[in-house]
Parts: structure tokens; C-alpha cells; sequence
């Protein structure tokens, strides 16, 4: 009786050990699958983006939005307190630029400018200043005021930084 319990062990085992083996290779069979799939992908996914890339140089053409006699002037840094809350700060840098010889004196000119910037800074509160859409409409204001104070001399007024604190 104790031989006929010791064969039915032993097959038990061999059983149970075919289960593992067929496990583990149907586990590896998987991975080297994903793996191929994976490096099929990657390789053709990398040669459309390069065909993209290809075809979007060709089709832009670069477009220079100033040319001929232009001049960039910076622009003191320009620091204000906002009109609410009043302990807050804000710190501009700016150029402007317009085409050589139509601004008689610029440094004139840009210290005007400089004032008409202070002056407008200080009557913004934080709150038109947060937004996705603030940057857009501060920039839009400034350039307006630019070209109102110059007679539409200077063709921008560039926002290099600004720093609210």
C-alpha cells in the first residue's frame, strides 16, 4: 500500500511539473512576440514622423516679418506696483522696434514710451493679469498706446519679460 501511495506521488509531480514547462514557455513565446510587435512599431512609427518632418520643411516657407532697414531698441527694465493689490510688483522688459530714421530722437522717444508703460501698469489689477489669454491682451494694450504715443512710427513694442511678484 505505502508503494501504490508513492507511485501515485510521483505522478502527481510529473503532471504538475508539464504544467509549469508548457507555462513558462507560452510566457516566453509572449514576450518575444511583444518584443518584435514592439521593435516593428517603434521602427515604422520613427519613419513616418521622419516623412512628416520631411514634408512640412518642404511645404513652410521661412518668412522674415521684418526686413529691410529695421532697429530693435531695448527698452530700460520698467518696474510698477499694480493697482490691487498694491504690494504687488510687476517688472517689464521691453524693445520696440521701427524703421531706421522714421523716430527723429529714440531716446526720446523710448523714455516716453517707458512713462506711457508705467502709467498703464499702474492702473492694472492681478486679476487682468491671470489667465491663459492676460499676456495677449497686456501685449495688444501696450503696442496700442506704443503707437498712438509715436504716430505709428514704431511697428512693435516686444515684451521680452515680464515678472509678477
Amino acid at each position: 500500500m505505502a508503494a501504490a501511495k508513492d507511485d501515485t506521488a510521483k505522478g502527481k509531480g510529473k503532471k504538475g511539473g508539464g504544467v509549469w514547462i508548457a507555462a513558462a514557455v507560452l510566457t516566453v513565446l509572449a514576450l518575444l512576440t511583444g518584443g518584435g510587435l514592439g521593435l516593428h512599431l517603434s521602427s515604422s512609427l520613427e519613419e513616418v514622423i521622419t516623412e512628416r518632418a520631411k514634408e512640412q520643411s518642404e511645404k513652410v516657407p521661412t518668412e522674415i516679418k521684418y526686413s529691410g532697414d529695421m532697429v530693435l531698441t531695448r527698452l530700460d527694465p520698467i518696474i510698477a506696483n499694480l493697482a490691487a493689490p498694491s504690494d504687488t510688483w510687476i517688472r517689464v522688459e521691453t524693445a520696440i522696434v521701427f524703421e531706421n530714421g522714421k523716430l527723429a530722437n529714440p531716446s526720446i522717444a523710448t523714455a516716453e514710451i517707458s512713462e506711457d508703460i508705467v502709467a498703464y501698469l499702474r492702473t492694472l489689477t492681478l486679476s487682468q493679469l491671470q489667465g491663459p489669454m492676460a499676456f495677449q491682451h497686456l501685449r495688444e494694450d501696450l503696442n496700442e498706446r506704443v503707437s498712438l504715443r509715436t504716430s505709428g512710427a514704431v511697428e512693435e513694442l516686444v515684451v521680452e519679460t515680464m515678472v509678477i511678484q
